[in-house]
């Protein structure tokens, strides 16, 4: 895909495509892609380059892994650093996006108890919303020179309720790594760190380092959240690709059955003919029919309950059906002359933040839509 036809931030999949295109011309990188494809491992997803580069890292020290040297290796994981930011250090082209519509439902109401985001991106565009709309948060830091991760804050909650909670799992473009006294520490600062090696990105290492670090903390902080009485986390754009977040959230699912989580999933239930054959997103189905308080709506079909079944509309017109029927679209049935079938596309984020508006009505400074 062409570079200029790219959204705002590319998804996985166009960030490695930009990454592996940016250093095609490096030696040691073609070499590392054509080992790790030796290791049955996707060179197509930036996650698993990284979660390898930074094995063979580990065990490099004393000598060369693969036809890789230490000093190869970092500065691979430095280049390959840089080009994430200089793809993700983007910011939001207006005030009204997608990411300013969730901040001013963040802030319609005054709560008693805090919503709380969590997010595997690691670009600011969330952050730059919830500033431009001046809605306070928290994200696991304190100070302002070189904020650090206070452990304590997360695990006690510790701030006020009228602070939203931002959980960044796996870690973001301005958080970096320094060591004091011997001890490595997290920190975030107020701008991307463009020259950092050792960005918190998903990688093995998030697993392997100690109870200290962000990942770990955030990862219980999502299971404590889930395993709240009555607990309701809606999920947006999450492809269910991470088995580690997998696991924490159906084990807290499994623990509290008053719990539920609703996977609201772009696009249809299976590939289109254009993409392939077979299912979107096979491992949230697989979950999902399994764990009955674990829903995944697609645009066409949904798995509800465990069960598996096509979108109908049904002929009651009452007045509060009319905000959810108008993220309905029909869709066409091929073959069927005059025959469509409804679509549910709440799996769009721009369409799931426009359904949240509704909650607020139009604020001061809202645009029409």
């Amino acid at each position: 895909m062409p570079e200029e036809q790219w959204p705002l931030i590319p998804d996985v999949k166009n960030l490695t495509v930009a990454i592996n295109r940016a250093l095609n011309g490096n030696q040691k990188y073609n070499l590392l892609l054509a080992e790790l494809t030796k290791a049955g491992k996707d060179k197509e997803n930036i996650e698993d380059i990284l979660s390898f580069l930074r094995g063979l890292l580990a065990v490099s020290i004393g000598g060369d892994v693969r036809g890789l040297s230490e000093a190869d290796l970092e500065s691979l994981e430095k280049a390959i650093c840089v080009e994430i930011v200089g793809k993700l250090d983007v910011s939001l082209p207006e005030i009204e996006t997608p990411y300013h519509r969730l901040s001013k439902w963040v802030r319609s109401i005054d709560r008693k108890v805090p919503v709380e985001i969590f997010t595997t991106n690691y670009d600011l565009l969330l952050e730059q919303a919830l500033d431009d709309l001046e809605v306070p948060y928290f994200d696991g830091f304190v100070g302002s020179r070189r904020s650090f991760f206070d452990l304590r804050a997360v695990e006690d909650d510790l701030i006020p309720v009228h602070w939203s909670r931002l959980w960044k799992i796996h870690g973001s473009i301005n958080w970096y790594q320094t060591t004091k006294s011997g001890e490595r520490k997290v920190c975030r600062s107020s701008q991307p760190v463009k020259d950092a090696s050792h960005l918190i990105y998903p990688s093995h290492l998030k697993y392997e380092e100690s109870r200290k670090m962000p990942y770990l903390a955030l990862i219980d902080q999502l299971n404590r959240f889930i395993r709240r009485k009555s607990s309701f986390l809606v999920l947006s754009g999450y492809s269910f690709n991470d088995g580690h977040l997998n696991d924490a959230i159906v084990n807290a699912l499994k623990s509290n059955p008053t719990g539920m989580v609703l996977a609201l999933q772009f696009g249809t239930f299976e590939l289109s003919k254009d993409e392939g054959v077979g299912l979107r997103y096979p491992k949230a189905y697989e979950l999902a029919e399994r764990q009955h308080n674990l829903n995944v709506w697609t645009y066409d079909q949904a798995i509800i309950g465990t069960n598996l079944g096509e979108w109908k509309l049904t002929k009651n017109s009452d007045d509060e059906d009319k905000d959810i029927k108008s993220f309905v679209y029909p869709v066409k049935i091929e073959g069927e002359s005059g025959a469509s079938r409804p679509n549910v596309k709440l799996g769009d984020f721009a369409e799931f933040t426009n359904f949240l508006k509704k909650f607020i009505g139009s604020g001061v400074g809202d645009q029409d839509a």
